[in-house]
C-alpha cells in the first residue's frame, strides 16, 4: 500500500521523538548503571530538558493537525493505531503545563538519586522531602487528567488501561483470602522443605556465566541486547534492536541475580520480538504493564522454577555452582528453591506470598493518592502491614519501605500490574497446557515452542491489542484468577503434601 505524503510526515515525525525517547533510555540506564555520584544533577537536568522537548512534540499543534487529518481517514492499519496512541498521549500530555512537566522529570532523577543513598543507609528521611513533592505532583496530573470513580484510577490507567480501583478492591482480597488458605496449610505440614541447603558463597561471574546460558535457551538475542549490574533491576528498551537487562548480585543467595535474571530476560523478549513494522511508532512497545509482567513471571516462575526446569538444568548448573551443590539431588534443589518463607524482599519473594507484598503497596500508594495518609507516616505504616499480611517486620527503613525504586521514579499506579501479571501469567500457562505438553518441552531443554509461542500471541502485536482484550483473544475468557489459585495450589501441595 502507498502511502501519502501526509502518512510520510506522520511517521517522520513519530521517528523524531522516538529519537529523543532512545537518548532519554539510554541516559536513564547510565543513570542506573554507570554514573559517578557527581554526574547525577546534570544528568537529571538533561534528562528533563530532553523529555519537555518530547512533551513539546506529543502536544504541539503539529501533532493536533496529524490526528484531525487522520484519525479515521487511513486504510493503513498500523498508522490508524499509531494515532489513537497518540491522540491518548496528546490529551493527556496537553493538560500538563510545559514547565510543570519539564520540573517533574528532572525531580524524578533527583529523587531517585535521593532514594539510593537513603537505601544504602536505611534512612526514609533522606528520601522523604523527594516523595512528597513527587506525590503531589501525581495528584496534580491525577486531576488534570480527570477520573470517573477513584483519583488512583487515573495513575493506573497509565499502566494499565481499562484496570479500575473498582476492579482491584473485589480481585485483590479474594486472592488474598485464597493464598493465606494455602499458607495455612503449608504452616501445618510436616514436609521438609529447607531453602538454607542452596545457600552459600557463589561467585558473582560464575552465577553470571549459567544466567547468560538460560537467557540463551529463553531465545534473548545478544546481539540487540546486553547484562549488566545495578541496585534495583530493570530491563529498559532503547530500541527494538537494542533491549537491555540488569540485574543485583548476592553472593551468599544465587537467587537474586538467577531468577531476577530470568525476570528481566521476559520482559526483554516481550521487547525484541515485536513486530518490526511497529518500530518508531508508539505501538512499539508492550500493551501494558501488566502483560509486561505476565512474561516476566511466566519465565521467572511457571518456567525458571519448575520441575522440569531443573531436571534439564541441574547438571549444567552444577557445573557453575560450588561444589556442595553435587550433594543436592535435583528433588532437594527443587524443594528448596520453591521453600514458602515469608520474606522483607519483594523480588525475593515465594510465589505463594508474592501478590502479598503487592497489596501492601497497592494499599499505601492509593491512601497517598487519596490523601488519607501522609508521606511521613509510610515507614510505620508499612512495617504494620508487612505484620498483617506476611508476620514479619522490617528491622530498618533499608529493607522497608526504601527497598523499591518505583516511588523514586514516580510511578505510582504502576504496582497494581505485578500481581495483575501473576494472574494472566497463570492464565496464558493454562491456554499453553491445552495446546501443547508444557513439561516435556521444557524438560528437553529446547524452549523454543514456548518462545515462539508467546511471541505469535503476545509480543508481536505490540500496542496493537489492549490489555484485556489481548488476554480474551488468547484465552477465551476475562481475567480469572481461580488460574493463579490452581497453580499454586497443584504446585505447593505437591512440594508439602497436603
Amino acid at each position: 500500500m502507498t502511502k501519502s505524503n501526509l502518512e510520510k510526515d506522520f511517521l517522520a515525525y513519530l521517528q523524531e521523538i522516538d529519537a529523543y525517547h532512545e537518548l532519554i533510555s539510554l541516559a536513564h540506564w547510565d543513570l542506573r548503571t554507570k554514573i559517578p555520584k557527581k554526574g547525577v544533577e546534570s544528568r537529571s537536568k538533561a534528562i528533563g530538558i530532553l523529555s519537555a522537548k518530547v512533551h513539546e512534540m506529543q502536544t504541539s499543534d503539529k501533532m493536533k493537525q496529524f490526528i484531525d487529518e487522520l484519525k479515521n481517514k487511513t486504510d493503513d492499519e498500523v498508522i490508524q493505531k499509531a494515532v489513537e496512541e497518540c491522540e491518548l498521549d496528546y490529551e493527556r500530555n496537553h493538560k500538563i503545563p510545559q514547565a510543570e512537566y519539564k520540573e517533574y522529570v528532572t525531580l524524578q532523577g533527583q529523587a531517585e538519586a535521593a532514594w539510593q543513598e537513603a537505601r544504602e543507609k536505611a534512612d526514609f528521611q533522606l528520601f522523604q522531602p523527594y516523595l512528597e513533592k513527587l506525590v503531589e505532583f501525581n495528584k496534580r496530573f491525577a486531576n488534570y487528567w480527570g477520573y470517573e470513580g477513584h483519583i488512583y484510577d487515573a495513575l493506573l490507567d497509565q499502566y494499565e488501561p481499562g484496570m479500575t480501583v473498582k476492579t482491584l478492591d473485589e480481585v485483590f482480597p479474594a486472592l488474598r483470602e485464597s493464598l493465606t488458605q494455602l499458607r495455612e496449610k503449608v504452616n501445618n505440614s510436616k514436609a521438609n522443605v529447607d531453602s538454607s541447603i542452596v545457600l552459600g558463597y557463589f561467585p558473582k561471574e560464575q552465577q553470571r556465566n549459567f544466567a547468560i546460558d538460560v537467557l540463551k535457551q529463553m531465545n534473548y538475542d545478544f546481539e540487540a541486547g546486553r547484562l549488566d549490574d545495578t541496585i534495583h533491576p530493570f530491563e529498559i528498551t532503547l530500541n527494538l534492536h537494542d533491549v537491555r537487562i540488569t540485574t543485583r548480585y548476592d553472593e551468599n543467595d544465587f537467587r537474586m541475580a538467577v531468577f531476577g535474571i530470568i525476570h528481566e530476560g521476559g520482559h526483554a523478549l516481550y521487547e525484541q520480538n515485536i513486530h518490526p513494522q511497529f518500530a518508531h511508532t508508539p505501538l512499539a512497545t508492550g500493551t501494558s504493564m501488566g502483560i509486561h509482567e505476565s512474561q516476566s513471571l511466566f519465565w521467572e516462575n511457571l518456567i525458571g522454577r519448575s520441575d522440569g526446569f531443573w531436571k534439564a538444568n541441574y547438571e549444567k548448573f552444577k557445573s557453575f555452582a560450588p561444589d556442595f551443590f553435587k550433594e543436592l539431588d535435583v528433588d532437594e534443589f527443587y524443594r528448596a528453591i520453591n521453600e514458602v518463607k515469608p520474606t522483607l524482599i519483594r523480588i525475593e519473594a515465594d510465589e505463594l506470598t508474592y501478590a502479598l507484598h503487592i497489596m501492601v503497596r497497592y494499599e499505601l500508594e492509593k491512601a497517598l493518592i487519596n490523601g488519607e495518609i501522609e508521606v511521613k507516616d509510610l515507614p510505620v505504616l508499612w512495617n504494620e502491614k508487612m505484620v498483617d499480611y506476611l508476620g514479619i517486620e522490617p528491622a530498618n527503613d533499608g529493607e522497608g519501605v526504601l527497598q523499591d525504586i518505583h516511588w523514586s521514579s514516580g510511578d505510582f499506579g504502576y504496582f497494581p500490574s505485578y500481581a495483575l501479571g501473576y494472574m494472566y501469567a497463570a492464565q496464558f500457562y493454562n491456554t499453553l497446557n491445552q495446546q501443547m505438553d508444557v513439561d516435556s518441552i521444557v524438560q528437553s531443554g529446547d524452549l523454543s515452542p514456548i518462545t515462539n509461542w508467546l511471541k505469535e500471541n503476545i509480543h508481536q502485536y505490540g500496542k496493537m491489542k489492549k490489555p484485556l482484550e489481548l488476554l480474551q483473544d488468547i484465552t477465551n475468557e476475562s481475567l480469572n484468577p481461580t488460574h493463579l489459585v490452581n497453580y499454586l495450589t497443584e504446585k505447593y501441595s505437591r512440594i508439602y503434601n497436603f
